[in-house]
């Protein structure tokens, strides 16, 4: 019996982060709502629009370097003995002769 490989086209809109203003939306809420908290208690338009500008630029790196990363430090934070770094247990790698 033969398997033949299949194929599915699938739409790269599909694959997408849902953004806004390339920001991953719930980065862009946070940089949004930590600027009205900052305008609030300081009673500086100034300072509440700087900490805002900060975090946008801070959640569009972050959402550019890995869309996921909000889910992953979520979960970090859930299973931490799994993302330890400090319990990695090195692994032995051998190269064999080039051929």
């Amino acid at each position: 019996m033969t398997y033949q490989r299949r194929i599915n086209p699938v739409q790269r809109s599909l694959s997408r982060p849902l953004t806004i203003l390339g920001a991953e939306r719930k980065l862009f809420f946070f940089a949004m709502c930590l600027g009205a908290a900052t305008f609030n208690l300081l009673g500086s338009l100034l300072g509440g629009l700087l900490m805002f500008v900060l975090l946008y630029f801070v959640a569009r790196w972050a959402t550019a370097t890995d869309p996921q990363i909000l889910r992953l430090l979520f979960h970090a934070a859930k299973f931490r003995k799994q993302y330890d770094p400090a319990k990695l247990t090195p692994v032995a790698v051998e190269r064999s002769a080039s051929c």
